[in-house]
């Protein structure tokens, strides 16, 4: 690959101007940057030590091993790689032809070795990695067909007595018990793949249980043994497809998993097994199920197992009845009966019990779900009753205040033809109230600035903020007004400015950087740049003992 296939707003769009700007404040912590294949790797150092890979075909995708990037956002971390790479010289090019030489080189030197000078190489390292040791062990276990030492070496990766410490795992021990899970799964994959899947169903099972046992004796706060577990339980399902289980044992046993209180981090979805588990299987599952049930009928993980039987089954109206008999204050078990009526293709019963479930929340007098709301309204509109569509939306937007909520409801008074007429009964309770009166999740007071930049009434905006906007609220408000009213703008930028002098962090001084930028603009249109120049002269040397700081600011120009 050339040069990058994405550019700086594509970085920003992905990220997010939050995660953008502090991505920023990292781009010296970046390093060990390089090609991997069709990926580029790196690592940074933040509160600690994180690792890096972009996918930078298009789209461009990150991964991070830090806890906001494992959620899969695009994080702070894989911004600093992605700028990191954009402004390196020669780009991934240049990597891709480090990356080549460095494979060539490897490859030539392994070719060139004798029989024994690999042994030597690959005894060396056994020596140095028990990991490595554990993994050739199995491998030659499988190759000799020796399925008891196969699953004895399974065992012993998911034993963790050399990550306790007084019988429990810490926080600092966690990810090195995953990788040995991890392991453990690929071994029971390649003994299944070896032909002896009946084995490597047994040595799953084996494991999945040991895992459980220790989970309650672990802190997994970053997630990593449960998403080892899951690789485990994939494992399993993928032996089992691979041999014969006999399938009212194999019920038996995903009932067991499903109703342990104490196997949280293993998930087993009895769906998955419906091929495996055949009729025979199935009908042991159900009987199963339905006797769970019987003896805990509000038990969360009961109704759950019965739910999926039924839905594999594709009873729909034994589907309804189940959720039926739990409906949620918010309408939550009504818009899933309704989504299971509208996939049925039963439309007309769909919406009723979408009325009902927005009914039902008016009476809980509980905000409904967003979905069931919008489903409601949209379903409306397709019919042309789009007067119903707006008390839907108008009425979901009383009882809880947000910008989408404020959106949907213009769209749905301006499909109606309305807006004019509805706008001010949502904004006069609005402007009641400011920022210090609270009610619920959302200030109402900062609820009116954020309508009034949507809907691009600048000045009303401006004429609300005292009191209402908050300082992000205020940035937004400027940033939208450099044209029409920079003298305003420039207040608030140099506000923020004075406020984020009394803070360090090379993040801190890159948003420094770009708000005097951005106060250089409004100087500019009103005319008074000489102001501008002292004031940035009197700024440099008030913080000239900020050695990053200035260094940013002579990089941007300032």
């Amino acid at each position: 690959m050339g040069k990058s296939v994405f550019t700086e707003a594509d970085v920003r769009d992905l990220a997010g101007s939050r995660s953008y700007e502090r991505g920023l404040g990292y781009l010296d912590s970046v390093g060990h940057l390089r090609a991997d294949g069709g990926r580029i790797v790196a690592t940074v150092r933040g509160t600690e030590r994180y690792r890096v890979v972009l996918h930078s075909t298009e789209p461009l995708r990150g991964e991070c091993d830090c806890p906001y990037g494992e959620d899969g956002f695009f994080c702070k971390h894989c911004v600093a790689v992605a700028l990191t790479l954009l402004r390196a010289p020669g780009g991934q090019s240049a990597l891709r032809k480090e990356a080549a030489v460095r494979d060539t080189t490897l490859s030539d030197w392994l070719g060139s070795l004798s029989k024994e000078e690999l042994l030597s190489l690959v005894q060396r390292q056994l020596a140095a990695d028990d990991g490595f040791k554990e993994t050739l062990v199995l491998r030659a276990s499988t190759a000799r067909g020796d399925t008891a030492a196969a699953r004895s070496a399974i065992r012993a990766m998911v034993d963790p007595e050399d990550f306790t410490q007084y019988g429990y795992i810490g926080y600092q021990d966690a990810a090195g018990y995953a990788a040995q899970v991890s392991r453990a799964a690929e071994a029971v994959q390649e003994l299944a793949e070896s032909g002896r899947a009946d084995a490597a169903v047994e040595a799953a099972r084996d494991a999945i249980s040991r895992v459980i046992a220790v989970y309650g004796s672990a802190d997994d706060s970053d997630g990593e043994i449960s998403q080892a577990a899951a690789d485990l339980a994939e494992a399993h399902l993928a032996a089992c497809a691979a041999g014969s289980p006999d399938p009212e044992e194999t019920a038996r046993w995903i009932v067991d998993r499903c109703l342990d209180e104490d196997g949280d981090c293993v998930e087993i979805e009895p769906a998955a097994y419906a091929d495996i588990l055949g009729p025979r299987g199935l009908a042991e599952l159900r009987a199963l199920g339905e006797e769970a049930l019987s003896r805990n009928p509000s038990g969360w993980a009961e109704r759950y197992l019965m739910e999926t039987l039924v839905r594999v089954e594709g009873n729909v109206d034994e589907l309804v009845a189940l959720y039926a008999a739990d409906l949620t204050p918010n309408g939550a078990r009504h818009l899933r009966i309704t989504m299971e009526l509208d996939a049925a293709g039963r439309a007309d019963e769909a919406l009723t019990w979408a009325e009902n479930g927005l009914r039902h929340a008016a009476a809980e007098q509980t905000p409904p779900h967003v979905d069931l709301v919008a489903y409601t309204a949209e379903r409306y509109a397709r019919q042309g009753r789009t007067a119903d569509a707006l008390t839907v939306r108008r009425d979901h937007f009383l009882l809880a205040p947000s910008l989408p909520a404020y959106r949907e409801l213009r769209a749905a008074a301006q499909a109606h033809g309305v807006w004019d007429t509805e706008r001010p009964r949502v904004l006069d309770p609005l402007r009641e109230v400011t920022d210090t009166d609270r009610r619920g999740r959302y200030a109402h007071g900062s609820l009116l600035i954020d309508v009034l930049i949507d809907d691009g009434d600048l000045e009303e905006a401006w004429t609300a903020a005292p009191g209402r906007a908050h300082p992000g609220q205020l940035l937004t408000l400027a940033d939208a007004s450099v044209t029409s009213r920079p003298a305003d703008a420039l207040d608030v930028y140099l506000q923020a400015v004075a406020s984020r002098t009394q803070q360090t962090g090379d993040h801190n001084y890159h948003a420094i950087a770009d708000l005097l930028l951005k106060a250089r603009t409004c100087h500019e249109t009103l005319g008074t740049q000489a102001a501008f120049t002292a004031y940035a002269t009197t700024l440099r040397a008030e913080q000239k003992r900020k050695r990053n700081l200035i260094r940013i600011l002579d990089g941007r120009g300032l």
